[in-house]
Formats: structure tokens, sequence, C-alpha cells
């Protein structure tokens, strides 16, 4: 565990040596409060709540977090860094641990400066802040399945653009594999078991359940087992591609 430690500090600082950071906490920021109180219609809807917010964070996801998992591999790859990355008395499991913490520690904290947004609605109103804490671990819990497909997506390639354009379309799948519109191209032909299960690939069904504040052991599981098995194929990649 020492050595994921210490590449995690050591990713973590780089974010911060770098315009990236607060570029994206920006961006962040900025598009969270558009999206909550003018896209959302916060003010004239009445209601002290943040479902607006939440409701569209898994967009801004799609978008934000391909942004910063482009370069967790990709850019050790392009500069042949990660030769010397390997050389480091690290294991791959190590370094693959301590790179998506370091991400997404950084996303927990982009989501954690939110809190005016929150500390706004409690001075309106007297809104279920249990449902909101909720909707933050589930925020953070997808963050962290979009950031473990963006990592392993990152390791095939040296490109950060090739990275960040296949993570979007993957990211996005998952996404839209809820949506009613995708499910009813499968209802006249597909049994009723394929049906279910391509809805429960979705991150938005998970999500959607955690957000109205019902936590369900299978929805923190999938957002888990989502992120070990992607983290998982990360390492048998990098392990692969050594010799590159």
């Amino acid at each position: 565990m020492m050595g994921t430690g210490i590449i995690m500090r050591r990713e973590l600082a780089s974010y911060f040596t770098t315009p990236l950071a607060y570029i994206f906490i920006v961006i962040f920021l900025m598009m969270s409060g558009v999206f909550t109180f003018y896209l959302g219609r916060f003010f004239e809807r009445g209601q002290a709540d943040l479902i607006s917010f939440f409701n569209f964070i898994p967009w801004l996801y799609l978008i934000l977090v391909p942004a910063i998992a482009m370069r967790l591999w990709s850019e050790e790859r392009k500069s042949g860094t990660i030769e010397l990355l390997m050389t480091l008395p690290v294991t791959v499991v190590q370094a693959v641990l301590g790179k998506f913490l370091a991400a997404w520690l950084f996303i927990g904290v982009a989501l954690l400066l939110t809190f005016p947004v929150w500390v706004t609605v409690n001075y309106l109103g007297e809104p279920d802040n249990g449902v909101i804490l909720a909707s933050y671990l589930g925020s953070w819990l997808m963050a962290g399945g979009f950031l473990a497909i963006g990592s392993c997506v990152s390791a095939t390639t040296k490109s950060q653009v090739v990275a960040f354009i296949l993570t979007l379309v993957i990211c996005f799948l998952f996404v839209a594999a809820g949506f009613p519109m995708v499910l009813d191209a499968f209802t006249e032909w597909a049994p009723l078991w394929m049906i279910d299960g391509i809805s429960s690939l979705s991150f938005l069904t998970h999500f959607d359940a955690i957000s109205r504040g019902v936590i369900d052991l299978r929805d923190l599981l999938y957002f888990l087992i989502m992120t070990v098995c992607w983290l998982t194929a990360t390492t048998i990649v990098i392990n692969i591609k050594k010799a590159d």
C-alpha cells in the first residue's frame, strides 16, 4: 500500500502544479451553477432541493471526467516516462490504484467545492439533507466508474485525444443503456431478462435510485464492481503493453 500512496501523492501534486486542475475546477463549478440555477430552473420551480444539480451531473461528468482520465496513462506512454515508472519499486497494480485514487480524490475535491449550492438551498428552504448527502455519495461513486473506464482507455493509446473520445463514447453507452428509447428498441424482440440486463448496466439506473435517497447495496456494488473491473482491465493492458 505504501507504493500506492507514493504514486497517489505524486499524481495529486502534479494536478496542482499545472493549470489543468484550476481550469477543471472553475469549469466544473461554473457549469454546475448554470445547470442548477439556469437550465434546471431552480427559482422557477420554487423547491429547496438539489434535484436539478444531480440530474445534470452525469452529463457534466461525461465531458469533464474523460478530460481528467485521458492523461493518466497516455501522457506517460507518449513521453516515455512509463518505463521510468515501471522501474520504481511499485507494482503495476499499485501504480494503477495510485493514479486512479489521485484523480478520484481530485474530482471529490471539485465536488466538495459545490458546497455553496448546498448552503444556498438550506438558506432558502428546508431541503432533505439526507437525500442530498446520498446524492453526493452516488455522484462520487459514479465519477469513480467514469474514471476507471477512462483509465483503461488511456492505457491503450499514446494519444490523449483518442483516449478522450473513446472514453466519452464508452461512458455515454453506459449512461444511455437505461434510456427508455434504447430499451424500447429491444422490447419487440428481446426477452425480458436481456432488457433488464441492459438497463442494469446503466449508470443512470443506479444513480437515480441513490439520488432519491434510497441507498441500496446493489447500487453501491454496481459502482464498486464497475470500478474494480475497469481498473483490473487497466492493469492487464499495461502489462501487455510494457514492451511497446
